[in-house]
């Protein structure tokens, strides 16, 4: 597995970044997970647009899917260059229903509706099971597995999100870290604090933890240092353009 980060920003990108969107190079496949603001542009660092094989969108929050509009137009004229034939498979919520509906985009793009607890097969190797986080929206995390490595993609999920029934051990955690646990709304019910990342990634037992969902303000050590004191093990904070290899 490789993956790369394209965006990490939210709610807005900071100069030059992007807001959530991340490339995942896995047994032959290219699978872009979530596909926020700026995220076409990273991308395009690395592959065409019409180069993906599959979209996984976590959820429809404009910070997630907004670059997801101008695709469609990339894939509509690749079939018509003919430097792709087949439509584009996305699998996402169908909920909020008034913006499912515009992912459709003619013949170019094929939905497909995510269900908790369903498991996807993406090739011979590769399978994505998806688990509802504790969000204001319809929202899942992604648990990407190739029969050697486990990565899970929390998505956005506040702290009563039930990580322990996705599985142990994974080796790649990426979890949000929206705050600094000392801006931590008292109430809040759909996102987490770095500090709060930390403590999910010792409790699920991940070999590394990738901090993102950042805001553009916060210091990258400061989210580092605080989720760090948490969690035994690497912690590591996205960038535009950081690749990992698992």
């Amino acid at each position: 597995m490789k993956l790369t980060v394209l965006g990490c920003h939210s709610p807005f990108p900071a100069a030059d970044g992007a807001t959530p969107g991340y490339l995942l190079e896995v047994d032959g496949k290219r699978i872009l997970i979530d596909c926020g603001s700026g995220t076409l542009s990273k991308l395009a660092r690395y592959i065409r647009p019409y180069e993906v094989d599959v979209v996984l969108l976590s959820h429809l929050h404009h910070d997630h899917i907004s670059d997801f509009f101008v695709l469609q137009y990339a894939i509509m004229i690749s079939h018509i260059q003919k430097n792709r034939q087949h439509p584009l498979p996305v699998w996402t919520p169908d909920q909020p229903s008034h913006w499912y509906a515009p992912l459709s985009y003619g013949s170019y793009i094929e939905k497909h509706i995510i269900r908790q607890g369903q498991v996807v097969s993406l090739s011979d190797r590769v399978t994505v099971t998806f688990y509802r986080t504790q969000h204001s929206i319809p929202c899942y995390a992604m648990k990407i597995q190739d029969g050697k490595h486990t990565l899970l993609y929390g998505a956005d999920a506040g702290p009563q999100t039930d990580w322990e029934s996705m599985g142990k051990d994974p080796d790649l955690l990426i979890c949000e870290a929206s705050y600094l646990h000392r801006d931590l709304p008292p109430e809040e019910k759909g996102h987490c604090s770095a500090q709060m990342a930390g403590q999910v990634a010792e409790k699920i037992g991940a070999k590394r933890l990738l901090l993102t969902h950042l805001y553009p303000d916060y210091a990258p050590e400061d989210l580092r240092s605080e989720a760090s004191g948490q969690f035994s093990r690497e912690t590591m904070v996205a960038h535009s353009g950081l690749t990992i290899h698992l």
